[in-house]
This record gives structure tokens, sequence and C-alpha cells, in this order.
């Protein structure tokens, strides 16, 4: 945490005008003129800074070089360049009804890190497709890239028409073959516009060349498109940047990514699931002067680069997300995504990479790999590869070294996106889908409070030989679960270990005997577990426990109340069919429940829900103890190191 600093650097409101941009970002393959249609756009609205224009002119007449419209952007993007605060190039023009915003990136290697990174929060875009060329592959990887982004509102300009005789059989046979592809990802536009972006054909004012054309300019069909509403009806997001003691205040800095913050909201900060109430918010706006009547009643919106602070001082720091408790987000150490690869180097399982998610940046591995598309054919292959090839696509699962805090994509766009680091190289950004949401519950009294602990989880590791951890086994009764989780024990024992053993059945005889088998008592009844392996494996033991544990929601819950308090959790699905389960009934278990004596009962009248993407599966049917027992460790040790 900084102990002095000024917030005025880090925080930035947006300006009152900037609602009304719409955010609009061109893609298209290299040379099909996407600069040039950017320089001439810029040009044709009298958008650029006074006197650019005259001085491109000059320089080019200096060099002896045909002007281009084109060095128009490289001019502004050198300019720009001069600004360390850019994160993504971005271009204002206008026309009469509205203010505009270009999002771009010189090249198409660098757009497709610059889309993913930053481009994604684009109102729209425009496909920009070369008349002599075609369709090209980067034409369909864009827009495979704006749909997985969740870029809905396009148009398509078949720019360079006059390379092709402004031609109207050309453009009607780019525009049939693109509308085929877009089909394939359920993307749809009725907007395809012929322009020649170096001559100023059917940009902002209508071509004289191409009569045939009935459809909208540029220009036109820009006008027609409609800005994204703040998203403040969403659950709050409040995305810690960083935290400032300043006029002997503890400030905490962010942006509100979704949803509304009023004074006096109480607050759950995740991963830490530590809660305060907001005492104040703080707004530094640039322009104008005075404060909003926002910033005056208590009130922070989507979009708010804002400060706060707390009534009661809680721990928070960068990474931190804060939110109303009733809407909180998935706090998880295991995630399912699409990921678009865009390094040289492959994507390879088990390599350790860094998620970075918001504010957040988390050691992470790929773990599976179930499905491999390429971006631009749309294949799709099932795979028991271990790696991801450039430009491929890839649905995976990710497990982080320490919590992360994030939501679904099509719930919360903002935390459902991420990019995964290499040696300080973005090598891929992905979207985050299957996540299960759970109640955090209501808040506890505030005069209750978390005492902190003398002794950390790293001394006890040291201690110890190994990090504390829980090690869940679920399945169906009969699968083995009791028998391996003994087994477990002895061996981890046997390497002088701190392991020890949760059984259903022992915890029911105490406490837990107040429980019985309706729907909720065994929500209950797998919370109460939770919590005391939690504190079990915060004491730096191994904590096995061997439950049926048939909801996954529950189970998500219990992985989440593992890692507030930082303990690895690993999930062990012990697969066995129901009829072999049925035919070893070790405690006649199922020839009570056929028989009706027995109401409830999971398998037979009550649900399992079998896990969908387990840390470990042994399947006892065809491997015995002692080869589920290895297997386990094979996977389980190296994560207690």
């Amino acid at each position: 945490m900084k102990q002095s600093g000024n917030p005025h650097s880090a925080l930035r409101t947006p300006h009152s005008a900037d609602a009304a941009h719409l955010r609009i970002v061109f893609v298209g393959h290299v040379d099909h003129g996407k600069s040039t249609l950017i320089g001439r756009i810029l040009s044709d609205t009298n958008s650029l800074p006074e006197g650019k224009l005259e001085q491109v002119q000059r320089a080019c007449a200096a060099e002896n070089m045909e002007f281009e419209f084109a060095f128009l952007l490289d001019a502004l993007l050198e300019e720009q360049e001069q600004n360390i605060t850019i994160d993504t190039t971005q271009i204002p023009f206008k026309t009469a009804k509205r203010n505009y915003m270009i999002i771009d990136a010189p090249g198409h290697k660098e757009f497709l890190k610059n889309m993913i990174t930053g481009a994604s929060s684009a109102d729209a875009a425009v496909l920009v497709i070369a008349a002599n060329e075609g369709v090209q592959e980067q034409s369909k990887r864009h827009a495979y890239l704006l749909s997985l982004l969740g870029v809905r509102q396009f148009c398509v300009v078949v720019n360079k028409m006059d390379l092709a005789e402004y031609s109207e059989v050309r453009f009607l046979e780019i525009e049939k073959k693109y509308r085929e592809f877009l089909q394939t990802l359920n993307l749809e536009t009725n907007v395809f516009i012929p322009a020649s972006a170096r001559f100023g054909e059917n940009i902002t004012a209508r071509s004289t060349k191409m009569k045939w054309h009935k459809g909208p300019t540029l220009a036109e069909a820009l006008d027609g498109m409609t800005p994204l509403a703040p998203p403040t009806d969403l659950p709050l997001r409040f995305c810690v940047q960083d935290v400032y003691k300043f006029d002997d205040r503890r400030i905490i800095a962010g942006r509100i990514e979704t949803g509304m913050l009023q004074v006096g909201d109480e607050l759950v900060f995740s991963p830490a699931n530590k809660t305060s109430a907001v005492q104040s918010i703080e707004h530094w706006p640039i322009t104008p002067p005075e404060p909003s009547a926002r910033a005056q009643d208590g009130t922070a919106i989507a979009g708010d680069s804002i400060g706060i602070t707390l009534r009661e001082q809680i721990f928070v720091e960068r990474g931190y997300v804060g939110s109303h408790s009733k809407d909180a987000p998935i706090e998880t150490n295991r995630f399912h995504a699409d990921l678009f690869w865009i390094a040289r180097q492959p994507a390879h399982l088990s390599h350790l990479y860094t998620a970075r998610l918001a504010t957040q940046e988390v050691k992470c591995q790929i773990v599976s790999l179930d499905e491999v598309m390429d971006s631009s054919s749309l294949e799709r292959s099932p795979t028991k590869a271990d790696q991801l090839a450039r430009n491929e696509v890839g649905r995976l699962t990710i497990q982080t070294r320490a919590p992360i805090v994030l939501d679904n994509h099509d719930r919360l766009p903002p935390l459902g996106r991420f990019v995964l680091v290499d040696d300080g190289m973005i090598c891929g950004g992905g979207i985050i889908h299957g996540g299960i949401y759970t109640d955090r519950g209501a808040i506890k009294s505030k005069n209750i409070f978390w005492s902190e602990g003398k002794i950390t989880a790293q001394a006890r590791a040291a201690q110890h030989g190994h990090r504390g951890a829980v090690v869940w086994l679920t399945g169906l009764s009969g699968s083995g679960k009791s028998t391996i989780a003994q087994a477990l024990e002895r061996e981890l024992f046997i390497r002088a270990m701190h392991p020890y053993v949760l059984d259903g059945d022992n915890v029911r005889h105490g406490l837990n005997s107040n429980l019985g088998f309706a729907p909720e008592d065994r929500v209950e009844n797998i919370r109460r577990v939770s919590e005391m392996a939690k504190l079990m494996a915060d004491a730096g033991n191994v904590v096995i426990t061997a439950f049926i544990s048939p909801y996954r929601a529950d189970r998500q819950r219990a992985r989440a109340i593992a890692m507030e308090g930082n303990a690895e959790f690993i999930e062990v699905f012990v697969d066995a069919p129901l009829e072999v389960c049925e035919e070893r009934d070790p405690k006649n278990l199922y020839k009570k429940a056929r028989a009706g004596q027995i109401r409830e009962f999971t398998g037979i009248d009550a649900p399992y829900e079998s896990p969908i993407d387990p840390e470990i599966v042994v399947q006892t049917n065809q491997q015995s103890v002692e080869e589920s027992v290895a297997s386990i460790l094979e996977r389980l040790l190296p994560r207690l190191k």
C-alpha cells in the first residue's frame, strides 16, 4: 500500500461530453486501406487539429512524396505516443449528429493485441475489405474477434473500389461471400458500403461514380448506430487501482466498471471478503473545474474513476474488487474460458503465465485444453493436445495460484475478459464462461471481527514442510470416497505431513447431528464442513473431506470458502457408475432407498450433479484403491510445496 502520493494523477473522471461519444473500432486486413479511410473521414468531417492537414501536405512536398490520407493518421499516432498514459489509440472526430472516438492500432499484428486489451469496450465496428483483394484470412479473424468480444453493431466498407473500376458486380461478389461467413458467427449487418477512401467516394458524400449504391455513406451509417448505455443497471464492480494516504485519509482509488455506488453503501471486497461502508466518494475532474452534481450528492456510476474512504479501516490493495454483497462476483482459482492466442510460441499446458483481469495480476497455468478452433476457417476439433498455436482459439480451463475475482462475460463483460502475459508480452486474450455464482450471505454483525493470527501461513508451511489445503472428495454413496480418503491420509502421514479426514458420517454424528437430508439441510451440511475445513487448512493441515456433496453450487461455495483463507482447494471426483455403487452397497442404503425406506437418496430419488471440471478424477470401477491414491498423489503433492 502506498503511504504517500497524489491521487490526482491516478484518477480521471470522464469528461461530460464523453458520454455522447460513439466508440468505433476500425478493423481490416493489412493494406486494405484502413488508415487511409480513417484519415479521410477525419479530414472530410473537419475533425483534424487546426493546420494538421497543411502540415502533412508540406512534409510530403518536402520529401517529394505523394500525399496520402493515411499520413494524417500516422502523424496523430506519433503525437499520441508521446503521452505514456494512452493504453489504446483513441482519435476523436465528429459529424453534424454526434461525437465519435476512433479506436485504432497500426498494423495487423499490433491490432490483435490492441483489440483484445482495449477495443472490446467499443460500441461498434467498421470492417474494411479491399475490393481488389477481397475477403482475406485476417478479414475473417477480425470478425471472429468482434463476435468473441461481444461487439454486435458494425458495418462493412468495401474499400478501394477505384481499383475495381467501381464495379457493382465485384462489390456484390464480396458482399455475398462475407455475409455467408458472418452468418457462421451469428453476426449480421444490413450495411455494406462500396467506397474509395483515396478519392472520398461514399465516405461523407454520396458517390457520383457508384450511383447504383442506394444505401448510406459511411458517415450516415455511423450516425445510424446507437451508443452503448452506461452499464449502471448491472451489479456494482469497483476495481481498486491503488490506495493512497492523502490529507490524513486513506483513499481507495479505482474505476467503477459497472453499476452505481453511493455514500453509505456496504461494500464487500473480494477476494478478502471483508466489508465496510463508504464514508465518502472523491471526484477529481480535470474539466469542468467544479464537481459534478453526482459528486455533490455522493453518487458515482459506471465509467467514473473515483476515490472512496471507508468508515471502518480494512486492508484493501490493488486488484481487489468492491461489490454489494447480494450481487458479488465469482471468487475462484479455476475457470473456463475461450482463449485467442496471438504469440508466436504456442501456449503450453502447465507453463506458468500471468493472468491480467481488470487490475488483478495472478500467476496461472492452462490445465486442460478441450477444443481448438481455427479463427479464420472456424473449423473446430476436440483435442487431447497440450498446446495452442498462434491464431487458434482454445476452449480451456485455467488454474490460478491465488484467488481471482471474475464474472462470466455474458453477464458482466468488464470482469469477464482477461489476457495472458508471458515475460512481459501479451500472448493471448479471452472471455470467461461457465462460472458459478454463490451467495455470500448476509453481512455479519458489525460487532464481529476476524482475528488475525500472529503466525502466518508461510511460517506454518515452513515448519510443516507443506502448505495447508482442502482436498474435496465427491461422488456417489459407495463410490469409495471414505476408503480412498483414509488411504490418502495414511500415505500423507507416512510422508511426515499433517493430514486429517473429515468424513460425512463422522461429522453428522457431532457438528451436524441436527441436520437431516432435505435439500436445504444438505446445503447447510456442506457449508459447515467447508468452514471447518478452511480453519483446519489455515492451521496448515491437509484436510481431506469425503462427502457426497451432490450439488455443484455447494462445491463451488466450498472452494470459495477455502480460498477466503488462501488455502489450496483440490476437487477430486471419485467416479463410479450408479450400477457399480448400487452393487457394492456397503451399508445397504441403496436397498433401503429402492424399498422406499429412505427418501431423498442421492442417485435414486435425489440428483447428483457430477463435477464439470475437477482437478483430479479417479475411476474406482477401473482403478484399485492403491492406483487411485497414487493418481491423486501424483497431482496433489506438487501443489502442496
